[in-house]
């Protein structure tokens, strides 16, 4: 029997929706939906192997004092963070994590981030923005809520799923978008799926990150309103060369210093520090 193209679209439909809801959960403290299709322990042994190849690749910064105060502000995030999730009775997000600090000597590399299950590196670059512990708990903060966030693991599943549609829009178009490809030498349909789809969604999730670094920020006891001052000083070291906000991943200095601004109170008031003591 030759099933047409629509019905066979209308039994892939249920078959995805019942994937998505068998896949889906949500993010801590935002309750913001999230599709995991891949398995998180399998990303964090991954991220481990990669994070010990380039701890031998890079140069490693000889700035003893700035190492330990970001191995400082990591275990006071650490503590605070496993000890908000079970002061609340949830699920500690952390709780496998195997948290690693590495201070990488590149001035010119303004970055920081920290991979799946706890691995971080902050960038010596990255110290002009920071400029005090407050800015660089701010820092830390944002990346460390892209792990507790599973952010990693997200965008792997969404990866999953685009590829997997984008290759039944190749096979329902005859193979015409190949052919464009082949021709013009640009991959299309990952530009428009870039532009169009995966794009917004890694914004909508460096602006949780936002937020959640600032949580996990103001639970360590620092001055978030720090945060706001890096994004400050960062635009201004970028002397305006952002590229347009639908062309990147992250939301633009100006929106993001808006955004922070108006959640800063609500952290603040809802998320006092924690004595652990």
């Amino acid at each position: 029997m030759v099933m047409n193209r629509r019905k066979f679209l209308s039994y892939m439909g249920c078959g995805c929706g019942s994937i998505l809801l068998h896949s889906c959960t949500s993010a801590p403290i935002t309750d913001r939906k999230q599709l995991k299709i891949v398995s998180e322990a399998k990303l964090n042994a991954q991220a481990a192997k990669i994070y010990e190849k380039i701890k031998e690749k890079e140069k490693m910064s000889d700035d003893i004092k700035t190492l330990n105060e970001i191995k400082e502000i990591g275990k006071k995030m650490e503590d605070s963070i496993s000890e908000y999730f079970n002061r609340a009775g949830l699920e500690d997000p952390t709780v496998n994590f195997d948290w690693e600090y590495i201070l990488i000597d590149k001035k010119k590399v303004r970055n920081a981030w920290c991979m799946p299950g706890g691995k971080i590196a902050v960038y010596t670059g990255i110290l002009e923005a920071t400029k005090n512990t407050d800015g660089l708990a701010a820092v830390m903060g944002h990346e460390i809520a892209h792990a507790v966030a599973k952010h990693s693991v997200e965008r792997a599943s969404r990866a999953t799923l685009v590829n997997t549609g984008t290759q039944l829009l190749d096979i329902f178009s005859g193979g015409k978008l190949s052919e464009v490809n082949r021709t013009t030498g640009i991959n299309t349909v990952g530009l428009i799926t870039q532009l169009g789809l995966l794009n917004p969604f890694n914004r909508k999730q460096e602006s949780e990150a936002d937020y959640l670094g600032m949580i996990f920020s103001s639970l360590s006891g620092y001055d978030i309103r720090e945060t706001v001052k890096i994004w400050e000083r960062m635009q201004k070291l970028n002397k305006g060369k952002e590229p347009p906000e639908f062309m990147s991943t992250h939301p633009s200095s100006s929106n993001r210093i808006k955004d922070l601004n108006e959640k800063m109170n609500d952290v603040i008031i809802n998320y006092p520090p924690i004595d652990i003591s």
